[in-house]
């Protein structure tokens, strides 16, 4: 509990002459008393799998970012939010390479070496570099790495290799000045260059003048390099992650994007003060959804300040495999929609050359929105005012309500935390055993059970004869375990089927939507280009569902704003699915994952949207499936297996992360509702793992940390023992079941793999 003479802050740090209103002094006061408890209930908040709403408590905290320097006034976060424009920045010069929007948006990596062993760092920046990198960054610890920064230069210089080297800084303000000398970037934490190790202790500031302690000896510790950077030209990142803000600041902020925000400014503001402005920010975290709204209100606040400084964009901690990029490319791909970001990382738990590919193709999608405007013109135009970017607010479709003369049960054809739709053709129904595997469906003697991840429902692309019994069969069994079927609308005309939801076009419907004999309800597709006329028909009609599907040519995220704004001013409360159809462009299986992410995941980090459906010709259904529940888990909607949060490894970490991180998911990827962070250092683990239930962290060479939450329960355990005590450690908690044997593929899945 603070006590009643809380202070507010110095002119230095507060809007306008820096004096507080006197009406503002006491809303200060008691937005410092709460935040604490803030602090507390931010596991719980609007950034977490299945959080509802945010209480009036969340609410009130946007009194304190005012209070301490934050001023969020501006009211918008981008050039425009119905069409992609890039935002406008000043450049900001990293050896030989210019950042900004006059420039190409540049793609990083990091090695995995250690930066003490120069041969293996030089081999592992030459192979980034001829990967596509831009820019590599290396970590620097201590004074043996700092001066292995300068032969590992002059080696990269011998071998005609001038790619920028990023020097990767944490505790080491000293460090950080020797190898300034040598590099042509330096990134600096700001939650822990001058502040220490990660800790969760709650400070109380008895007085201003403790505050400004603080303040001051940050400036005290960072201006030296601020100078010297200015001096010879280096740039710098100042880049704040959500897993390693200063205790100062969770005291003031909680575990929130607009700490983050204020972290990287108290910063910047030393940087400004001595005329340095050769730098750019980034607001990382493991969370797509914190991400975003980190970064968009650190470009709203820019906008309100008139900054132009570039922004480098990254999903820290992703993860791997499919997991890994689709987490990339909801939070990179969502901002890139709106022209956000002039560096780019993709953050994975692989060999760092691996990372430049889904960069290329992230930026590829972004070229493309910015380049063909046609994309966004198409739509018609409109004005958005339902959606607030500093207030995440989930618009939660009405689910399918039961009626008495139903023969089938309704209820289950969609989730309420997020449903998945499978489109199905005549040939996958003729092998209904292929079918169920390839759905997610348990089998029992031929007979389909839903489970965790099984598809909601199905949209047929064809309507079996009554004539094919094994076909209608297979239709009368999954809508007998709750799978939906959904057919278009002129083939029931043609072909009747008992129980199913007929799919209407809008444009071709009237006031009323007759029913096809055997249907049971109707769903309707919204392109999103259509004129507002047609549009108002949604006010008169019921649909069970609403197919989202935009066309070819037309800006899927510029299209989708405008009909859930619609769908927001119309009170219209009818479940979205966001149907993506893929043609050539999906028959790599990377295209699939990183444009869904990109152009569906910016509407679920909003809060837009009731499920997807992800359609790929010649594709596998069952990638499909695993895709579209993936992309809602990394949008925080639905949680359908183990959550990882696992870093990319670099010259820091302790262990092999990529065996070990694979052992971990082998042994425990069957434990859906649990996150387990896996983390190489102590650098972010601690903080990040403020989001986990359970961490992995290495905590010397050879030897391993477990945490439950924020707390480490076990140090110093054997690397080789370290899985199994996780394990023990999980059932302890009581958050462990057993893994049940995998279903065994059916004969007809196996042949058709031979072939």
């Amino acid at each position: 509990k603070r006590p009643s003479s809380l202070f507010v802050t110095k002119p230095s740090l507060s809007r306008g002459s820096g004096q507080t209103p006197p009406g503002d002094m006491q809303a200060t006061r008691i937005a410092l008393i709460l935040l604490p408890l803030l602090a507390c209930l931010h596991t719980a908040s609007a950034f977490s799998v299945g959080a509802k709403l945010p209480s009036i408590l969340s609410r009130r905290a946007a009194a304190a970012p005012r209070a301490l320097g934050l001023r969020m006034g501006a009211e918008s976060y981008c050039e425009s939010v119905t069409e992609t424009i890039r935002r406008k920045t000043r450049t900001v010069i990293a050896g030989d390479v210019k950042i900004g929007s006059d420039h190409p948006i540049a793609l990083q990596t990091m090695t995995t070496s250690m930066t003490s062993d120069v041969q293996g760092s030089i081999d592992d920046v030459m192979r980034c570099a001829d990967a596509g990198a831009g820019l590599v960054r290396l970590t620097v610890q201590g004074n043996r790495e700092a001066e292995a920064c300068y032969k590992i230069k002059e080696g990269l210089l011998k071998k005609g290799y001038t790619t920028p080297l990023v020097a990767d800084i944490h505790f080491a303000p000293k460090v950080a000045m020797m190898v300034a000398d040598c590099f042509d970037k330096i990134r600096v934490n700001p939650g822990n260059f001058a502040d220490g190790r990660k800790s969760f202790k709650e400070i109380n500031y008895e007085n201003e003048s403790e505050y400004q302690a603080e303040l001051d000896f940050i400036e005290e510790t960072f201006t030296p390099l601020v100078l010297k950077c200015k001096e010879k030209n280096v740039a710098m990142r100042i880049g704040t992650n959500h897993g390693s803000l200063s205790a100062r600041t969770l005291s003031y902020f909680g575990d929130t994007p607009a700490g983050m925000v204020e972290s990287a400014f108290e910063f910047a503001r030393i940087c400004r003060k001595h005329d340095y402005h050769n730098f750019l920010f980034s607001m990382k975290a493991s969370n797509p959804k914190v991400m975003v709204s980190a970064y968009r209100l650190l470009a709203a606040e820019m906008y309100d300040l008139k900054w132009d400084y570039p922004l480098h964009l990254g999903v820290t901690e992703a993860g791997e495999g499919e997991d890994g990029r689709m987490k990339s490319a909801i939070g990179i791909g969502a901002l890139l929609q709106d022209g956000l970001g002039d560096t780019i990382r993709v953050s994975l738990t692989e060999d760092p050359w691996l990372e430049l590919e889904p960069c290329k193709k992230l930026k590829l999608i972004a070229d493309e929105q910015l380049e063909k405007k046609i994309w966004s013109q198409a739509v018609p135009t409109w004005r958005e005012n339902t959606r607030d970017f500093k207030t995440f607010t989930k618009r939660e479709g009405a689910l399918p309500m039961q009626k008495e003369e139903d023969k089938i049960d309704i209820r289950n054809v969609l989730h309420r935390d997020g449903s998945v739709v499978s489109v199905v053709s005549l040939e996958q129904l003729a092998q209904p055993d292929t079918l169920y595997y390839n759905l997610g469906c348990k089998t029992a003697v031929g007979m389909p059970f839903k489970d965790l991840a099984t598809t909601d429902s199905i949209l047929l692309t064809g309507v079996p004869p009554a004539s094919d019994k094994a076909a209608r069969t297979a239709i009368r069994r999954m809508q007998e375990v709750g799978i939906g079927i959904i057919a278009p609308a002129d083939l029931l005309k043609e072909t009747p089927l008992d129980n199913s939801i007929a799919l209407y076009d809008l444009a071709s419907v009237g006031d009323s939507v007759p029913l096809p004999e055997g249907a049971i309800r109707y769903a309707i597709t919204v392109r999103g280009d259509e004129s507002d006329d047609v549009m108002s028909k949604l006010k008169t009609l019921d649909p069970l569902l609403i197919m989202l599907k935009v066309p070819a040519g037309v800006s899927r995220v510029h299209a989708s704003r405008r009909v859930f704004n619609f769908m927001k001013e119309s009170e219209i409360m009818t479940p979205i699915i966001h149907h993506i159809a893929f043609g050539d462009e999906g028959k790599v299986k990377d295209e699939i994952v990183l444009r869904t992410g990109s152009t569906v995941g910016v509407s679920l980090v909003d809060g837009d949207g009731d499920g997807v459906c992800i359609e790929g010709e010649g594709q596998d259904l069952n990638f499909l499936r695993t895709t579209s529940f993936g992309l809602l888990q990394g949008s925080r909607m639905r949680n359908t297996k183990t959550e990882y949060v696992s870093c990319p490894s670099c010259g820091r970490t302790l262990f092999d992360l990529q065996t070990v991180t694979e052992e971990i998911s082998q042994s425990t990827g069957h434990l859906p509702g649990v996150t387990i962070a896996v983390m190489g250092c102590i650098v972010n683990g601690p903080g990040e793992m403020a989001d986990a239930d359970f961490g992995y962290v290495g905590g010397a060479p050879g030897k391993i940390d477990l945490y439950v939450g924020k707390e480490v329960v076990r140090k110093a355990i054997p690397s080789a023992e370290a899985v199994g005590e996780l394990i023990k450690l999980i059932k302890e908690n009581d958050r462990w079941v057993d893994k049940e044997e995998d279903e065994e593929k059916p004969v007809e899945k196996v042949a058709e793999a031979a072939a």
